[in-house]
């Protein structure tokens, strides 16, 4: 006897969050009903018992960053025209989110990116199709909105026209504060019973903070909100903005430096051998932006009690080669 017709079937299998099935690519980002993972790191690199630490992963988003969900706020209402494209500066986790979304429903798009971003990143632009991949000779990231990668796409726009393309703008768009304030927030909230005491974000658009923070601080006003930034203005930990002593213009139009408690200060060595560390005595991949984070509550735990969640915006992959000159056998 033959089995049914792939039509009599209907062809479909039906979204299942459980059974991870999704009718589309853009159903895997991170919700309150399909969180990204908490993990608690072992004593090994956190001998604090009284200071427990979990580390939200964000690589298990589909496009591999926290950026994603991001990308997604910033995308999903808009109705394009025709030959309309997007364009957006980025160090590179919004821009890989942004490519993938844009190839999904076929829109064309084109990225700036600081030149000293890792290879990696590039590399996985161009194997998007990204239509043209500017790269503009500045800081990770740059102080001033007309400078570097921003300054490219602004002066795109003003040249060729604000019609011809769509411009998330990650570091104005109140979307990328909401996407946290609505599935980041809540996640941790609830992954940790209400529990939570401490909340570790790196400070780069302002977005994670800015939304997580706020969230959180509304269910439990006692929580600490606790901000990690570079030591110096010129630094190699991509994602990552040193806000210290900028002058209010200068800072993210969506950052709400109220919501923080606290801003810790961690130097690129310690960024990338607390990303090594936390490799070798737990067997987590992160980034170095995640190893600056972690580096601070690390810090920070010899002196606290308290539950504390770290955010880990991507993984390893992208930065093998920015490890490289820190790793030793």
């Amino acid at each position: 006897m033959k089995s049914a017709s792939y039509n009599n079937r209907k062809g479909k299998i039906g979204i299942n969050n459980k059974l991870r099935v999704y009718e589309r690519i853009e159903d895997l980002i991170s919700n309150r009903e399909n969180p990204s993972p908490l993990v608690k790191l072992n004593e090994r690199i956190n001998p604090n018992k009284r200071f427990p630490i979990y580390i939200k992963l964000e690589r298990y988003n589909p496009f591999g960053s926290i950026k994603d969900r991001v990308a997604y706020a910033m995308l999903k209402d808009v109705i394009f025209k025709e030959g309309q494209r997007i364009i957006e500066p980025s160090s590179g986790n919004t821009g890989i989110a942004l490519a993938s979304l844009a190839n999904a429903r076929g829109i064309p798009i084109e990225i700036a990116v600081p030149s000293r971003i890792p290879e990696e990143k590039k590399i996985l632009l161009k194997l998007l199709g990204v239509k043209e991949l500017w790269e503009a000779d500045d800081n990770l990231c740059p102080k001033f909105p007309n400078e570097g990668a921003r300054g490219v796409v602004n002066g795109i726009l003003i040249s060729k026209g604000g019609e011809r393309y769509f411009n998330p703008d990650q570091y104005g768009n109140d979307l990328n504060v909401e996407a946290h304030y609505r599935t980041t927030g809540p996640e941790i909230w609830e992954q940790t019973n209400g529990e939570i005491d401490y909340f570790f974000a790196a400070t780069g658009t302002g977005g994670t903070i800015t939304g997580v923070g706020k969230y959180l601080k509304e269910k439990k006003p006692s929580i600490k909100i606790l901000g990690v930034e570079p030591s110096n203005t010129i630094h190699n930990i991509p994602g990552l903005k040193r806000i210290t002593d900028l002058d209010d213009e200068l800072i993210p139009k969506i950052l709400d430096k109220s919501v923080i408690d606290e801003i810790l200060e961690v130097s690129d060595d310690r960024a990338y051998q607390t990303g090594i560390e936390l490799a070798r005595k737990n067997g987590i991949l992160v980034g170095p932006s995640t190893g600056a984070i972690l580096a601070a509550a690390l810090k920070f735990a010899k002196s606290h009690v308290g539950l504390a969640v770290i955010i880990a915006p991507d993984d390893a992959a992208k930065y093998i080669s920015s490890y490289a000159p820190y790793i030793k056998k």
